[in-house]
């Protein structure tokens, strides 16, 4: 009893704090001050295994991910910056949530009933991405500490105002990241509104299971559980057509390595599990990386992941001195549709008054020897 009156009293009373349950623990500290005076804080969470994830209150972006290789060497395999000004200044989406629409709204609008809503245009010949201008990657979210039973996390919440960005409703959001023993970062999300409106929630951690400084993915083993995908115009925008992966280079139902599509293939596309939502977290997603042994299973109940290979990433300096590049990491951005709001072949995502939005999302860490993948 007095241990947990010890434990409550340091959580609540000092800005350094840590929670143990077993061999779970979330501590959290001061990371710093945006260039406007903002407080932010970061958190840890770490596991019995050694998987260790650091997150902060900036766009509640994941900034770190450690984990062990098949011999137990540790090392960081997301992308990320060494201070807050590095996530500040980012350009590439590193690590954070990302709304009120994930992806592409072309035209940047949308029309509810007789109402034709306005976005910010801040992408390439007037299209909306991730958000529009100040998107939920820029905002300062507050966070609450979890303590569950098999599970330790951090609980983040906004609250984006009617009209931010051109999108109609008062738009609250919660996204809870937990970790447990079994080696899962579970991602849930949830989100409510005033008044119709779309919305798309996506986490978009760049990951290199052979560690950020580790050089290009192009020996990374890929499995999509897809069977069709959606091609896009230049500026990657869905065409509206869905188009099956057989006998193209977007065909990674069997598995593939990366290097031996990325001849002929440009990975920034959603590959669609379901043209309507599962009604569970289902296997998307499998990827391995050979030298280390390590592995990484992605579940989901959205109905498309965006696989993206950082095709556009150009000389980013990174953590630790790296510089990032072209194809040395990969995204996987669970997802609704890109431009669904325009698409009405598309899943619906449309947000009712009175019918919040949840989601989930299980990424699972693993090692395998060469006999066993």
């Amino acid at each position: 009893m007095k241990t947990c009156l010890t434990l409550t009293c340091i959580l609540f009373t000092s800005f350094l704090s840590t929670i143990n349950a077993a061999e779970l623990s979330v501590s959290r500290k001061a990371y710093g001050k945006t260039s406007t005076g903002e407080k932010v804080t970061q958190y840890t969470l770490t596991n019995e295994n050694n998987i260790t994830v650091k997150l902060i209150t900036l766009g509640a972006t994941l900034t770190s991910l450690t984990t062990p290789d098949r011999d137990g060497n540790l090392a960081d395999i997301v992308l990320g910056y060494d201070d807050l000004q590095g996530y500040e200044n980012d350009g590439i989406y590193s690590g954070c949530i990302v709304g009120r629409y994930a992806n592409r709204i072309s035209g940047a609008s949308f029309t509810i009933g007789d109402q034709q809503y306005k976005l910010a245009d801040n992408f390439a010949n007037g299209h909306h991405l991730h958000g529009g201008e100040v998107g939920f990657n820029s905002k300062i979210w507050k966070a609450t500490v979890l303590k569950l039973e098999k599970a330790v996390g951090v609980s983040f919440q906004l609250v984006s105002e009617d009209g931010d960005e051109g999108y109609p409703g008062k738009l609250t959001v919660r996204v809870n990241y937990t970790l447990n023993a079994n080696n899962d970062l579970v991602i849930n999300y949830f989100a409510a509104t005033s008044k119709p409106t779309h919305i798309n929630l996506t986490q978009h951690s760049y990951f290199n299971l052979a560690g950020h400084d580790s050089g290009d993915v192009h020996n990374h083993f890929v499995r999509l559980y897809c069977d069709h995908y959606l091609p896009v115009d230049d500026d990657g925008v869905p065409t509206g057509e869905v188009k099956e992966v057989a006998g193209t280079p977007f065909d990674f139902r069997e598995g593939a390595r990366i290097s031996k599509q990325v001849d002929v293939g440009r990975y920034d596309h959603n590959y669609v599990l379901s043209m309507k939502r599962p009604e569970k977290p289902t296997l998307i997603a499998r990827v391995s990386e050979g030298s280390t042994g390590r592995g990484m299973a992605v579940r989901t109940d959205q109905p498309g992941v965006q696989f993206y290979t950082s095709i556009h990433m150009k000389e980013v300096a990174g953590r630790n001195g790296a510089i990032y590049k072209t194809n040395q990491a990969f995204c996987l951005e669970t997802q609704h549709f890109p431009d669904s709001p325009n698409k009405p072949n598309f899943p619906s995502t449309l947000l009712q008054p009175g019918t919040p939005f949840r989601s989930k999302t299980i990424h699972h860490f693993y090692t395998w020897t060469p006999k066993q993948k």
